[in-house]
C-alpha cells in the first residue's frame, strides 16, 4: 500500500509526526511510506530509513501539486496537521481514502475526518499523531524505538568538529534563542549564570548553538563569553549535519522549540524549558525520544516561583 504521510510545518512539528511514519512502515514492511514535507524538513526525511520517498510541499500551484501527488498513485494519506491546501490538493489527486482530524473548513476534503480536541491535551501531540493510523489499521502496534534517527558517520563528524575548536571533553550544548512555537525561556543574563554553574566545574565544554537566522543573539553571546573557554556554533549547514552533530552531545539545554525535538530525536539526553500552561506544557509537547532522557521544567509567571525553579536548573547544572 502507498501512505502518504503529511506534516508540512516546522521542525519540532515534523519530527512529532515521525513515530506515525515508523509504525505505519513496520505494521506492513511492504507498505510504502510518503512523506509530505516542508522544504526546511527534506533532507531530514530523506534521513529516516522508514520513509522511501520525500515530497515538498514548496507552494508550488495547487493544480502541479495535486498531478504529483496524483503520480505517486497513493491508496490512503493520512494528514497530521491539515489546511486547505492541502487537503484541497489530496482531493484533486483522487487519493481513494484521505484522513485527517476533524478541525477545520478544510476537514471537508478528507473521506476520514477523526474527532480530537488537542487543545484538551489529553495525550502528547506526537501521540495523537499516531492515533490516526488507528483509522487505517485498527490493529497496528503504536509502539516505536525511542532513537528513531542514527548515523553511521555522525562520530566521525563529532570528532572532525572536536578537533576543529580544541574540543577535549564532553560536550553540554545550550541553545539560548527562542523558536518554533516556543512560549517561555530564560532571559540571556539568566541564561549566562546557567552556563557558568558549567563553565566552573571545568569538567565539560560548553558549546552555545545557533540557527541561520539568530546571528545577531550569535555576537551577544559571542560578547559576553570572549574571555571563557566556550565554543559558539553559528549553523550554515543543514539540519542534517546538525542532528549528527548534537547526537553524540552529553545534554542538549533549550527551549522547548524545534532543535529539542532534533536533540530527542537522536537520542541526546535534554534539558527543556517549557511554558507554564497546558497549551504549551511538556505534557503536550513531550519529545518522541526516551522520556527518561527527557528533563522538563515548567517556567512559572510568577517571579518568586520563577526564581526558585531557576536556582533548581542551576543546582542541577552545577551537579551535572
Amino acid at each position: 500500500m502507498n501512505i502518504l504521510v503529511c506534516r508540512t510545518d516546522k521542525l519540532g512539528d515534523f519530527i512529532t509526526a515521525l513515530p506515525t511514519m515508523y509504525v505505519l512502515k513496520h505494521h506492513n514492511p511492504g507498505n510504502r511510506i510518503i512523506a509530505c514535507v516542508a522544504p526546511l524538513n527534506k533532507t531530514l526525511a530523506e534521513s529516516c530509513d522508514f520513509i522511501d520517498e520525500v515530497i515538498v510541499d514548496g507552494g508550488q500551484g495547487i493544480w502541479n501539486f495535486a498531478s504529483e501527488l496524483r503520480a505517486l498513485k497513493i491508496d490512503a494519506s493520512i494528514t497530521l496537521f491539515s489546511n486547505t491546501r492541502i487537503a484541497f490538493a489530496q482531493f484533486l489527486a483522487q487519493i481513494p481514502k484521505r484522513i485527517a482530524p476533524a478541525t477545520k473548513i478544510a476537514q471537508i476534503f478528507y473521506t476520514n475526518r477523526v474527532k480530537q480536541r488537542r487543545s484538551e491535551v489529553k495525550m502528547a501531540e506526537f501521540e495523537y499523531n499516531l492515533q490516526l493510523t488507528k483509522t487505517l489499521f485498527p490493529t497496528i502496534d503504536l509502539k516505536y524505538r525511542h532513537t528513531l534517527l542514527e548515523f553511521t558517520d555522525a562520530k566521525k563528524i563529532y570528532e572532525i568538529f572536536c578537533i576543529n575548536n580544541d574540543i577535549e571533553k564532553e560536550i553540554i550544548a545550550f541553545h539560548v534563542g527562542f523558536g518554533g512555537s516556543s512560549d517561555a525561556n530564560w532571559n540571556l543574563d539568566e541564561y549566562e549564570e546557567l552556563i557558568h554553574a558549567v563553565l566552573i566545574q571545568n569538567k565539560y565544554q560548553v558549546v552555545l548553538t545557533f540557527g541561520p537566522d539568530e546571528k545577531e543573539l550569535y555576537e551577544e553571546m559571542q560578547t559576553r563569553f570572549m574571555a571563557y573557554n566556550v565554543v559558539l556554533y553559528f549553523s550554515q549547514e543543514s539540519i542534517t549535519y546538525f542532528a549528527k552533530l548534537i547526537s553524540n552531545f552529553k545534554l542538549f539545554v533549550s527551549t522547548s522549540t524545534g532543535t529539542y525535538h532534533l536533540a530527542s530525536l537522536v537520542g541526546t539526553p535534554t534539558m527543556t524549558f517549557f511554558a507554564d500552561t497546558l497549551f504549551a506544557s511538556s505534557k503536550r509537547w513531550k519529545s518522541v525520544g526516551d522520556e527518561k532522557k527527557q528533563q522538563h521544567f515548567m517556567i512559572p509567571l510568577e517571579q518568586k516561583e520563577r526564581s526558585k525553579m531557576f536556582m533548581d536548573v542551576k543546582k542541577q547544572l552545577e551537579n551535572s
